[in-house]
């Protein structure tokens, strides 16, 4: 069975975590009530099932707070506009689940039930860390809340621990977690979709890079030795033989991840679950209208099928026809992007040729479209997609790795890089990567790590955090984002009606602007984490600082 978390479940988990804690005499007959929940392991897993709900959601316009990504107009976060929220979800649900997670594991603590509850203990665990994971990777240091909270706990009023001590606690719960839950194989088909030692590790590869790489560029201690437990959570995860890069499309396989064909995948380390007539989403329907489009800013990481970057490849074609740019580049491009001309799957199961643009259902502010995500199936286009969102997959673990090794030591040996970075181009036919090369054509191999690590990862999430961990952010984000270029090509053959300068925004070079480099902004370090919610600080008596320049 591909999806079995069942609605009802979840409901009487809520239901669950929701009860009287206090001992009661007699017991209400139409609801589950504490006291007579939590005696066996079933009751715990229905419990868990709930952590589940707090896994990222596939529409959430990614990346449109970095500088790879636009949508219907300027991003606030990207552009630095944003002001100190009184309230975020963010913080809230965050805390939520913490409190339910905390609950779980207090009533671990009390059962007789020993080693059988250790999965469900384990899935908590995890659980916790992600949450944490989400709210120290925007805000730094936090509460590090281990109890049930009440509104009469003292705990209420609790400091925050350093951005260090909150990524100590993710990974020890990590580590906690790791000896309790099952690996991928033993999985019933029943139970795919649930976590995983592959999704602990993954999860703590993912915090010990940033924090190594935080404080490597930051000027913080232990830069070494997070990139050490960077290291050794990606090698266990390669070394377990769980998890493979999704090949099953052939040429075509790093589109096909992304929706329904690559659900259930080797790749897939932990998603989250999307099923017809159950929880679907509209993300396809979305990018059809352009909620996310990508910039030239991402347009030009493409390197060539040469191995080199368009600045020094002769096999570049330039911008002056709608596809000229996309020839000869790297196939993950025309995977990421809609290519002018090409075929996309429709409403009513028709495939028709797609022509980004500037007028009708396909205007958008770059000139570029997203094909990257879109779903080639009836449902998708109706409302009801039911692909998953992979939120750990393996070829993040790869380029975890490579970057990790790297930043360590200032250099990564060819034995590396093919077993990481390779492994992805060789999905798509790519030249490999070696330091003979980088060393012949004057690249960097930092830069190059980097590259391959953001056109991979493009749309899922990753590039702000990127950015600021390297501390780059204050250099890239103010700069203007642009789209393609419109004067003197075919564009302007083709929308001869619009007026550069009256009708559209463009540069000197005649590229398109989506946002200028004069309203955008990323001031140091105010920018490099986020504002504390207003009232959470007012709420604090004092105890809760917020973050720096955000006063």
């Amino acid at each position: 069975m591909r999806k079995y978390i069942n609605i009802i479940i979840v409901l009487l988990s809520v239901i669950a975590f929701n009860a009287c804690e206090k001992d009661l005499d007699l017991f209400p007959k139409d609801q589950i009530s504490d006291p007579s929940f939590w005696k066996t392991s079933e009751d715990f897993e229905l419990a868990a099932n709930d952590f589940y709900f707090g896994l990222l959601e596939v529409a959430q316009y990614i990346d449109r707070n970095s500088d790879i990504a636009f949508g219907s107009g300027p991003d606030n976060v990207s552009n630095g506009a944003y002001l100190i929220p009184a309230n975020e979800d963010n913080w809230d649900n965050a805390y939520a689940y913490i409190r339910s997670i905390n609950y779980l594991l207090m009533k671990a603590e009390e059962s007789d039930l020993g080693t059988g509850i250790d999965r469900w203990v384990g899935e908590a665990l995890f659980f916790r860390a992600y949450n944490y994971w989400n709210l120290v990777r925007k805000y730094g240091g936090v509460p590090k809340i281990t109890t049930v909270l009440d509104v009469t706990s003292p705990e209420l009023y609790t400091s925050r621990s350093s951005q260090a001590e909150i990524i100590d606690f993710i990974i020890s719960d990590l580590d906690n977690a790791v000896s309790r839950l099952p690996v991928q194989s033993e999985l019933t088909s029943d139970e795919l979709g649930r976590t995983t030692r592959g999704a602990a590790l993954a999860l703590k590869a993912r915090a010990a890079l940033y924090q190594g790489t935080w404080a490597k560029f930051h000027g913080e201690p232990d830069a070494a030795a997070y990139l050490d437990k960077a290291i050794d959570a990606a090698e266990e995860i390669i070394a377990s033989g769980e998890y493979g890069l999704y090949k099953n499309k052939g040429a075509d396989s790093y589109k096909y991840l992304f929706i329904l064909e690559g659900d259930d995948s080797n790749e897939v380390i932990l998603a989250r679950r999307y099923y017809i007539q159950r929880i679907v989403h509209n993300w396809t329907r979305e990018l059809w209208f352009n909620a996310m489009v990508p910039t030239k800013n991402l347009a030009d990481m493409y390197l060539n099928t040469d191995g080199l970057p368009i600045s020094k490849s002769t096999l570049f074609g330039g911008y002056n026809e709608l596809s000229s740019e996309f020839q000869n580049r790297d196939p993950r491009m025309a995977m990421t992007f809609i290519v002018p001309g090409s075929t996309i799957f429709f409403e009513g199961g028709l495939w028709q040729p797609t022509y980004p643009g500037f007028t009708g259902t396909n205007a958008t502010q770059t000139g570029y479209m997203l094909r990257k995500f879109l779903g080639e199936d009836l449902n998708s286009t109706q409302f009801r997609g039911e692909y998953d969102f992979k939120e750990f997959r393996y070829g993040e673990v790869l380029l975890i790795l490579a970057e990790a090794l790297y930043e360590k030591e200032g250099s990564i040996s060819d034995t590396d890089l093919e077993r990481t970075i390779n492994v992805l181009r060789d999905r798509v036919n790519m030249p490999d990567l070696t330091n003979s090369f980088v060393t012949a054509n004057g690249l960097n191999m930092q830069e190059e790590i980097r590259r391959e690590r953001t056109v991979e990862l493009a749309f899922e999430g990753f590039r702000r955090e990127d950015l600021r961990r390297w501390k780059t952010a204050e250099t890239v984000l103010p700069q203007s984002l642009r789209g393609v270029k419109f004067v003197g090509t075919e564009y302007q053959t083709r929308y001869p009606a619009l007026v550069p300068g009256v009708d559209i925004t463009v540069d000197s070079e005649g590229f398109i602007v989506a946002d200028l480099a004069s309203a955008r902004k990323f001031e140091s370090p105010k920018h490099y984490l986020d504002p504390i919610p207003s009232q959470q600080v007012q709420l604090s008596k004092g105890t809760l600082e917020q973050n720096e320049g955000w006063r």
